[in-house]
């Protein structure tokens, strides 16, 4: 646990005594993406430094909503994972992202930053599940230089980071100002393929479209 407390018996005291230390629910989105290496969070929270990534890591897993894996894809390297405790952070984190959106944009903020995983998480965050029951589709995204895949399994959607671990069932590629628009229904997925701004690498046109329809975000 954290060195630091409020002093509370309140719950959300304690829970601030866990995860209200800056960059701590960074670093927990970052894990709802998926295990990842040390160097893998270091690399998607720069400003964090070594040594203050060490020290949540610690404390997160003293507290037990981390633990240690390994990647069997990358020779067994040594990461870390939410545990199912940790898990339970997903949904209010989410509704938090969701909550953001509606604040001004500091100019301080590099536009840059942005990121479609991210954008995709808060999608699965609040896809329908009913819109979902009865699929087992994985599509994999190639957005600009990044790649992330959605796994959708009957009523339950996640994001994860980088490509699955088998050949996807769709595999598209456009560019992050297409993907934002696909995200805030400003253009239809059929219509992102017709106009030329998705390339299907893999998988029906269908089956991209479906994917939106789980995804679909209602403000």
């Amino acid at each position: 646990m954290s060195n630091k407390t409020y002093g509370q018996l309140c719950p959300m005291a304690r829970a601030l005594d866990v995860l209200g230390d800056r960059w701590t629910l960074l670093l927990i989105r970052e894990l709802l993406l998926g295990p990842k290496r040390f160097k893998d969070l270091l690399a998607m929270l720069p400003a964090m430094g070594t040594n203050r990534l060490s020290e949540r890591l610690s404390m997160l897993a003293a507290s037990g909503v981390i633990r240690a894996t390994t990647l069997p894809a990358q020779a067994a390297a040594p990461a870390y994972e939410l545990t199912a405790f940790g898990e339970q952070l997903r949904k209010p984190l989410i509704a938090l992202g969701l909550w953001g959106l509606s604040l001004p944009v500091d100019e301080r903020i590099d536009p840059s930053s942005a990121r479609a995983e991210l954008i995709a998480l808060c999608l699965t965050g609040v896809a329908d599940p009913a819109a979902s029951a009865g699929l087992h589709d994985v599509v994999e995204f190639q957005v600009g230089a990044e790649t992330f895949h959605i796994e959708i399994s009957d009523g339950e959607v996640l994001a994860r980071s980088g490509a699955p671990a088998q050949p996807a069932d769709v595999l598209a590629r456009c560019d992050m100002d297409t993907f934002m628009a696909l995200a805030l229904r400003q253009v239809t997925a059929s219509g992102a393929l017709r106009e030329g701004r998705v390339s299907l690498q893999r998988g029906t046109q269908q089956a991209f479209t479906r994917v939106f329809r789980v995804l679909e975000y209602r403000p």
